[in-house]
């Protein structure tokens, strides 16, 4: 009788911790092969790679009815982050976080088979990070291959889609961030209309020479950034070599900036991303969010923007001018539906331009 125990108890201390706290479920950690990352992210520590970005995905796959999602919030509190999660490319639902330390239930009714699931930040940069720590589930298998077309955004608010969701809280009510949701932001549909990566380089409020509600960064300087709000992390652009890189910025600018130091900071800005992108087609966009007043400025300074980068002999810049103004979400964002056209717009146009 002794010795029977004796075995069970050895037999106990060789199951994982997690595995028995959890129900029979296994514990993958973050730097499991098997789990694939894409965007802007912190591996200084791969065990809890640190996220900031709007719009950056984790994607995994598994066996079983359930899976927990294992993560912290520095904003866990006073702020919050939100995420998006897809089960099976359907249904995307939208979670916020309230605790510095989280587990997340995948929702329950699923078959006891295979499945995929993205996690996506939908909140920027300024609200916090989030550290991912792993996956609890029966088993995690190889993930889907990712899509070979890339295509990186960048901008402000609206590119990392502020103000957009009204769908659980209303313009004026809670926070600001309460309405914030990258993964259904337009380059975000654009890519997934595209079966191509995304990935969005984007700070609400930042601007080209000028940025609005005293930030003290521009899109110049903080580009090359992994945590763009503090201006730090030096991003390795060879990770991500996109395809097609757009560019949404002059929203706060506003018309009355000076046309030679906007124009000329926009030509050094493309000549600086033509250096770590040698091979992509760049698109200079208007605002979507422009008004009768912005926007033809806009397209005075793109087209004169262009038309020098051409002369110069870089013939893969463009410009690409948006149908009309899209400004029904918060604060004169465009909301969901919107940025369902400005997607379906900007889609068309690539398709066209890459013959995809």
């Amino acid at each position: 009788m002794k010795r029977f125990i004796y075995l069970f108890f050895i037999l106990l201390l060789n199951v994982p911790l997690a595995t028995w706290a959890a129900g029979g479920l296994k514990l993958f950690k973050a730097d499991n092969s098997d789990i694939q990352y894409i965007g802007r992210i912190d591996f200084t520590n791969p065990q809890a790679p640190r996220i900031w970005a709007p719009g950056v995905y984790i994607t995994a796959k598994f066996k079983g009815s359930h899976c927990e999602i294992l993560l912290n919030d520095e904003a866990g509190g006073s702020n919050h982050n939100y995420l998006e999660i897809i089960i099976d490319n359907k249904n995307p639902y939208r979670i916020k976080l309230t605790d510095k330390t989280n587990v997340i239930n995948v929702p329950d009714g699923l078959s006891d088979g295979e499945h995929t699931l993205v996690i996506c930040k939908d909140t920027e940069s300024n609200i916090g990070y989030i550290d991912f720590i792993g996956l609890r589930c029966e088993q995690l298998l190889p993930p889907p291959a990712k899509p070979k077309r890339k295509i990186e955004y960048f901008g402000d608010s609206i590119t990392s889609g502020t103000g957009m969701d009204l769908s659980a809280i209303p313009c004026g009510q809670g926070q600001w961030y309460d309405q914030h949701n990258a993964y259904m932001s337009y380059g975000a549909q654009t890519s997934r209309n595209l079966d191509a990566q995304w990935q969005l380089t984007a700070l609400a409020g930042v601007g080209l020479v000028h940025s609005c509600c005293d930030m003290n960064v521009l899109l110049p300087q903080i580009y090359d950034k992994v945590f763009l709000r503090n201006d730090t992390i030096p991003w390795n652009f060879k990770t991500y070599q996109p395809d097609v890189v757009t560019i949404c910025i002059g929203q706060n600018d506003g018309p009355t900036q000076d046309s030679t130091v906007f124009c000329s900071t926009y030509v050094n800005f493309i000549k600086a991303l033509r250096q770590h992108y040698p091979k992509a087609d760049i698109v200079c966009l208007t605002s979507p969010m422009g008004d009768a007043t912005l926007t033809p400025v806009l397209k005075r300074y793109l087209t004169a923007i262009t038309g020098s980068i051409n002369a110069g002999g870089d013939k893969r810049v463009y410009k690409y001018f948006f149908s009309r103004q899209y400004h029904n979400g918060c604060g004169g964002h465009p909301d969901l539906a919107e940025h369902k056209l400005i997607a379906d717009e900007l889609t068309a146009y690539i398709k066209q331009l890459k013959g995809w």
